[in-house]
């Protein structure tokens, strides 16, 4: 039992970003594939074939590529169910709301202006019992990050497109398990993201999206003991994605991506009051590895106002045995995921987009004593409506 209670005491908050205070649940480590229907659809692969509004938040260049003459809009909302488990203990809090949105404006035929906010990563969980021992071993954590992105899109010629967004990221969080709490308290920061898109040719086009480290206000508690501060910033990444349309009505795309967990969720250093000695540690070791996420996906036009989709998505753990018994409040192990998606075209200017992506269940057991089990999977439905002209 004295295990088990240490292990609880060493539980730390990799949790979940959301919207308006909302939570999501994690995907890829703790970043979502998409964040419209559309683009979780296509499994996260859109950095080569932007199709909607909401590649101001992916790869900003992409503006550029759609067909609106002056105005795109993209608003949309998901709902997640993330069912969890440690040691067979099951999480409350199983289905949380996930809206988004994203505007495009066209200056003229060379320049695109344009804004997206949504979730775009993380974890939570409701643990009211995790482990195999007299008493209840509860772990409570949630953590939500949310982005705002202006930015544009330039068209250097019928080939290439440049874009870049300055993002302006809001982030909360919260930590509650047998050994302390500490409350929700929030803070801000900023990064940028860049991208490009290059057709090779009428068939064929690549993209390219890099996002900074996204640099964020200290996390700050005011305790009786004194104040904590932690600093817990969002990874880097980089995408790569191909668009190809072997025929007129049909799309096929690729994308790798990279993730630098490692570099922000390592190890998370804590600000303690001087001279204390209590439970909260001076360091969080998440031990988060970095992942690569590879998305494939296949696009079918059924006449002029129906599109299906289908692809496939995978990233490795970025949690290992190693590192288990530090992430019982963020379990982020998914690795495999199916998507599917649709589009129906109501007229002229409005569509409608539905997408449901399984993250198939995965677990991991620590590989030292204690000898936990993180377990998880998830179903994401989304709902779209896009309005263009």
């Amino acid at each position: 039992m004295t295990m088990q209670r240490n292990a609880a005491a060493r539980v730390v908050p990799l949790v979940l970003l959301g919207v308006a205070a909302m939570p999501v649940g994690a995907t890829n480590g703790d970043q979502m594939p998409g964040l419209s229907a559309i683009q979780n659809g296509m499994a996260g692969a859109v950095v080569a074939a932007p199709q909607d509004a909401a590649t101001v938040l992916v790869n900003p260049a992409g503006m550029a590529e759609l067909n609106a003459k002056e105005l795109r809009v993209d608003l949309g909302v998901g709902f997640l169910s993330p069912p969890r488990r440690v040691n067979g203990f099951e999480s409350d809090s199983n289905l949380y709301m996930m809206p988004a949105g994203a505007m495009n404006l066209r200056i003229d035929d060379r320049l695109t202006f344009g804004m997206g906010l949504g979730g775009v990563s993380g974890m939570g969980v409701d643990f009211a019992d995790t482990a195999p021992a007299p008493g209840n071993q509860t772990v409570v954590t949630t953590k939500q990050f949310f982005k705002v992105s202006p930015g544009f899109a330039y068209r250097i010629d019928d080939r290439l497109a440049l874009g870049a967004t300055f993002n302006i990221n809001y982030q909360s969080l919260a930590i509650s398990n047998p050994a302390f709490t500490l409350p929700q308290t929030q803070g801000f920061g900023w990064g940028l993201t860049a991208g490009v898109v290059w057709k090779a040719a009428d068939a064929l086009q690549f993209g390219a999206a890099w996002s900074s480290k996204q640099r964020m206000d200290a996390l700050e508690w005011n305790t009786a003991a004194g104040k904590f501060a932690m600093r817990m910033d969002a990874p880097q990444t980089l995408a790569l994605g191909v668009g190809w349309r072997p025929a007129k009505d049909l799309l096929v795309a690729a994308d790798v991506k990279r993730i630098w967990f490692s570099k922000v969720l390592g190890s998370v250093a804590l600000e303690r009051p001087a001279g204390y000695a209590g439970p909260i540690p001076a360091a969080m070791p998440f031990g988060w590895s970095d992942q690569t996420v590879f998305a494939l996906a296949v696009q079918k036009d059924m006449g002029d106002r129906m599109q299906l989709r289908a692809g496939f998505n995978y990233g490795k753990s970025p949690i290992e045995p190693a590192d288990v018994n530090a992430n019982i409040g963020s379990l982020a192990v998914v690795e495999k995921h199916l998507a599917l998606g649709l589009t129906r075209r109501f007229g002229e200017k409005v569509t409608g987009s539905l997408s449901w992506v399984h993250a198939f269940r995965n677990s991991v057991t620590s590989d030292v004593a204690p000898f936990n089990t993180i377990e998880l999977k998830q179903n994401i439905v989304n709902f779209q409506l896009g309005y263009q002209f």
